[in-house]
């Protein structure tokens, strides 16, 4: 089946590298406009050169999901460029792996801060330009670890289940707008956060691939980004208030989970 997202203005955060990049070269390369934001504004404007490259349209901009002002400056350029916006992506994330009894106050709140308030503020702030549109489609990434519990996960998996929560609470206010909200729920995937997993527990990314999915491998970017394009395509008009697990089993069917070793840090998406 072919997914319809031509000419639709997509905004994606996190986007300079992994899942976001994977997610802004596939819309691209369907003939969406891009608007990629990164705390990393370097790979932000790495990301856009690809899909220019590619004779795609694309647009960097520094971006602090944190802040409300760095999220208007997003969509004011986004919408002087482009003259709309359709969908957001709200991928940019923090990941962290420690023990209860190691994870401080402050870490806690960094990754609250990331994973939720930014979901939350890009969800509030796009709304009137989703609404001036006559609907869109705003897509959330959660975690297997927002489903299932999992040791040495307790920030993380938190932040990540407040997102499935918000995405359905979202879905339900948002809907006579014609505005979907879904969310997207991973497994460890190929990216920053596996080097990040493979220093902190000593497991090898062969073993990760074993251990979190029934299929033997773990998760590529492009695997999570078939799945983000396919929900803001016109072909999933009627689909919302929904995780769509993209995990190789794990959620009901997996196996050990990761341990963290006595030191750890966090991993900024």
């Amino acid at each position: 089946m072919n997914v319809n997202v031509e000419n639709k203005v997509v905004i994606i955060t996190g986007a300079g590298r992994g899942i976001g990049r994977a997610t802004a070269l596939h819309f691209a390369a369907s003939g969406a406009r891009v608007i990629v934001t990164d705390l990393n504004e370097e790979t932000a404007h790495s990301t856009v050169d690809e899909i220019e490259a590619n004779g795609g349209q694309g647009l960097a901009v520094a971006h602090d999901v944190r802040s409300e002002a760095s999220w208007n400056d997003v969509f004011s350029q986004a919408e002087a460029q482009f003259g709309a916006i359709d969908v957001l992506v709200n991928n940019a994330g923090i990941y962290l792996i420690a023990s209860i009894a190691d994870t401080s106050v402050e870490q806690w709140e960094q990754v609250m801060a990331i994973n939720v308030t930014g979901t939350f503020l890009g969800a509030k702030l796009v709304t009137p330009y989703l609404r001036k549109q006559g609907g869109g489609s705003i897509i959330n990434m959660s975690s297997v670890a927002g489903v299932r519990g999992s040791a040495n996960h307790t920030a993380y998996g938190a932040s990540k289940g407040a997102v499935s929560l918000l995405t359905m609470h979202l879905a339900a206010e948002l809907g006579p707008d014609n505005i979907r909200v879904n969310a997207v729920t991973p497994t460890l995937v190929k990216t920053g956060m596996l080097e990040y997993a493979v220093t902190e527990t000593g497991i090898s990314a062969e073993d990760f691939g074993h251990q979190v999915s029934t299929l033997g491998r773990l998760a590529e970017p492009q695997d999570v980004a078939s799945m983000i394009v396919f929900l803001a395509s016109d072909q999933a008009q009627f689909l919302t208030a929904s995780s769509y697990m993209v995990d190789g089993g794990q959620a009901w069917a997996a196996v050990a989970p990761a341990k963290a070793k006595p030191s750890v840090k966090e991993l900024q998406a």
